[in-house]
């Protein structure tokens, strides 16, 4: 005993002078050579919370630890001196070691021969956790105090301490109060309760026991250190009678194998994009703490109505569906389903179809429209052509096969017909449609002639994630903007990411076409063009082969997008938008009304640029006073086009014969009377559909007094040649390579009349088709002429081959 002790002082004299020497030169060392930070020592886990901070995912760090860097602001102030009144309470005070506990722990360990008691301070438990030191023997000891003066030169003491409550054992393989918290806890360490924040500051003493949760209850141990810990803490802190109470319940704690794993896909494709952008990028406070924009409430809601639809209509082969729910405020994703279940191996429902490539089929028209009212090509009570046409050797048609003749636009797009969204998108310049989904940030489109007319039909392929944001487009009054999968880390960077986006459509045009959407009838209702029970704008695609079915729509702050299909691409015949995805769609909206009964649409003002006007209702025209119905339709002035009806025309006719008369004309055996002049091509479809059309009067040759001539009819409008098509000749066989030319003209036209440059070609009745053999190669203007002097060219160019 008497040897022992002059020999512990005669080391402490030594480790003073050494502290001495190191700190007046290794400060200046230091300073002008900083560290690494503290919390790259060690790799970190990643923790994805909801929008309210629930736990959707803790991943393991790379050494396959629990360990979430925690800065020190954003602990329990109750943790933090609880830690220091159990571990070191001199911390602050100290030069990285303690010499009266390195001293008493020495004694008792060699002296005494008691239980091992190592006597280190917090940044001496530190300095073991970085270079994993083995502290049992004196040289071990020795290495730890070196290594705990070499961390208190390199960094301050709130570096240190945040350093240790943040690697600190917690059982298991939990480091850190990050970590432990939100594992044990299911909450932030900013959030702990004091009884909480107790059980965590005397867990790293003995993590092994303390750490153990039986049944997902505290250990007994635990709890003895706890309150013994809680008797010392109260004679220094006032403690309220409810937090005393906290004691007397029992402790549950989660163990680590029951972590949430929530909003698989939505997680999974996060964490892959964090790979690859900084956090900066991402508007993250923090780079281990990812406070995501899913709603937990809402995913879980959406998640439900896919697994039991899907569920339910197993008997029709379907086996797979996704849903993607966003809210349109700030683009943040609230909810994203990317399969049925993400554990089913046979339908690889680990794969997210959010972000997926398929065809939409007829989901991107409402876009043709709002570039078309845009371009001043049409407004919603445009009345189209929905009639048979060929476009060379393609013959789109429609999904139900039939051909409906004239439709308005807000017709058109309700019912999804394919001739009116051809021709309007054969209309568009400066951007095309083409263009627009270039603009759109539509990724990996082939060049322009890969699609054709296809692309209007579906022939190009998006995301549903894509389809998201075009539609939120709409509801953002024409600006696109990115999806957001983080919230910000401030409201000044929330306002200023809501202000980015780029303008691809007017305010007007996407009020339209969301005004057209909203009187879209919900699944099983009489298409009546009234406005939906439900306020929805919605639209449905199918593509071709039936193999992938989509629903997408606006509704209150939300935009939903529904597919249902097959991941390996095969078709099934029940893949119908409107009969499939539609009813999903609608379960998934009535879900999630019944989840926020106060949800309701958001106020759309209408743009100031807007006009109603009144129009005729068959031409979609300015009326004349001959049409016999009007109504109203959104213009906008200076944009919009601006026609004058002229389906319906007066004629004067004898009363006897009902034959058209010249001036001047007898009262008693003339009147006027009103017709309707169909163009030739809805002539046609109505005789085949068996309507009845009363067929104007031929107009004598009265001239220009004649009233049906007042109002001037259309030009004719050659379908073919086809505009931009080259035709060619064999060298053996020129003269056998007919060119047929159709026309669609004027209800008042009884013969059109060919040429090609100046030549006299030949002269046909309405719907007639002549044939042309052009009598070398070249190029021709082709000219169609009606019998009242009205005409159309196009240009033809025809080739030579062997």
């Amino acid at each position: 005993m008497r040897r022992v002790i002059p020999r512990l002082l005669a080391l402490l004299l030594i480790l003073v002078v050494l502290v001495t020497v190191v700190l007046a030169g290794g400060r200046v060392w230091y300073r002008f050579h900083p560290p690494i930070p503290l919390r790259d020592w060690l790799p970190s886990s990643t923790a994805v919370l909801d929008d309210q901070g629930r736990l959707l995912r803790l991943t393991l760090a790379a050494d396959q630890q629990y360990r979430l860097w925690t800065p020190l602001d954003q602990l329990s102030p109750t943790l933090v001196q609880a830690v220091l009144l159990h571990e070191d309470r001199h911390f602050y005070l100290e030069p990285g070691f303690n010499p009266y506990s390195l001293l008493r722990g020495a004694f008792k360990t060699y002296v005494l021969r008691r239980h091992p008691q190592g006597g280190s301070t917090i940044t001496m438990q530190l300095a073991r956790l970085l270079w994993h030191l083995d502290t049992r023997s004196p040289w071990g000891k020795m290495q730890q105090v070196a290594r705990a003066i070499q961390l208190e030169l390199q960094y301050s003491k709130q570096a240190i301490l945040e350093a240790y409550l943040n690697d600190a054992p917690f059982g298991g393989n939990i480091q850190g109060v990050g970590a432990a918290s939100l594992i044990y806890f299911d909450h932030a360490p900013l959030d702990l309760s004091l009884p909480e924040s107790l059980a965590l500051a005397v867990m790293p003493q003995n993590p092994s026991v303390r750490g153990r949760v039986p049944a997902g209850l505290a250990g007994p141990e635990l709890l003895a250190a706890r309150n013994r810990l809680f008797r010392r803490w109260a004679h220094m802190h006032p403690v309220s009678a409810s937090e005393r109470a906290l004691f007397a319940l029992p402790m549950t704690l989660r163990p680590a194998d029951r972590l949430p794993f929530r909003a698989p896909w939505f997680v999974d494709q996060l964490l892959a994009d964090r790979m690859l952008l900084q956090p900066s990028s991402l508007g993250l406070p923090d780079r281990d703490w990812i406070h995501s924009t899913v709603d937990l409430r809402l995913q879980r809601a959406v998640d439900r109505q896919v697994q039991a639809y899907v569920a339910q209509q197993a008997i029709r082969g379907v086996h797979n569906a996704a849903a993607l729910l966003v809210d349109t405020r700030d683009m943040g994703i609230k909810a994203l389903i990317g399969s049925a279940d993400y554990f089913d191996t046979p339908i690889a429902g680990q794969v997210n179809g959010t972000n997926a490539k398929r065809s939409p089929g007829s989901a991107l028209k409402p876009f043709i429209y709002g570039l078309g009212f845009d371009q001043g090509i049409v407004i919603p009570a445009t009345v189209l052509r929905d009639v048979p046409t060929a476009y060379g050797a393609y013959a789109p048609e429609n999904f139900d096969g039939r051909f409906e003749g004239p439709v308005t636009v807000t017709q058109a797009l309700i019912r999804s017909r394919n001739i009116p969204a051809l021709d309007v998108a054969a209309q568009l310049s400066h951007p095309d449609f083409y263009h627009f989904l270039q603009s759109a940030g539509i990724a990996d489109l082939a060049r322009p002639e890969h699609y054709g007319l296809a692309l209007v039909l579906g022939g190009g392929e998006v995301t549903m994630q894509e389809m998201a944001k075009l539609y939120a487009m709409l509801a953002n009054q024409g600006v696109i903007k990115p999806l957001r999968f983080v919230q910000a880390a401030s409201n000044q960077t929330a306002h200023r990411l809501a202000a980015q986006g780029t303008r691809l459509l007017s305010r007007a045009a996407s009020f339209m076409v969301l005004d057209i959407l909203r009187q879209n009838p919900p699944p099983g209702l009489a298409p009546t063009g009234q406005p939906s029970p439900l306020p929805v704008a919605w639209k449905t695609g199918t593509s071709s082969s039936f193999r992938d079915a989509w629903s997408v729509g606006v509704f209150g702050p939300y935009v939903l997008v529904v597919w249902v299909g097959n991941f390996d691409g095969s078709p099934n015949p029940a893949f119908v938008g409107g009969e499939m995805a539609g009813p999903l769609f609608f379960n998934i909206v009535a879900a999630l009304k019944a989840e926020n009964p106060g949800l309701h649409d958001l106020p759309a003002p209408i743009p100031p640029r807007l006009r109603k006007v009144l129009v005729c209702l068959s031409s979609g025209a300015l009326p004349t006073a001959w049409c016999p119905r009007t109504g109203e339709s959104w213009f906008i002035p200076g944009v919009s086009p601006i026609r004058v009806d002229d389906v319906y025309r007066p004629v004067m006719v004898n009363r006897v014969t009902g034959a058209a008369v010249c001036p001047p004309f007898d009262p008693v055996q003339d009147e006027r009377k009103v017709f309707a002049y169909w163009p030739s091509d809805l002539q046609q479809l109505f005789a085949l559909a068996g309507i009845p059309r009363t067929q104007p009067p031929r107009s004598p040759a009265c001239g220009p007094l004649s009233l049906a001539d007042t109002i001037g009819g259309s030009p004719p409008q050659i379908t073919s040649p086809l505009a931009g098509n080259v035709y060619t000749q064999q060298l053996t066989h020129p003269a056998q390579a007919r060119i047929p030319l159709t026309v669609t003209t004027d209800a008042d036209v009884h013969r059109v009349y060919w040429f090609a440059d100046k030549s006299y070609i030949g002269q046909a009745e309405p719907g007639q088709t002549l044939f042309w053999s052009p009598s070398q190669p070249g190029s021709y203007t082709i000219r169609a002429v009606d019998d009242h002097g009205r005409a159309d060219e196009r240009l033809l160019r025809v080739a030579r081959v062997p």
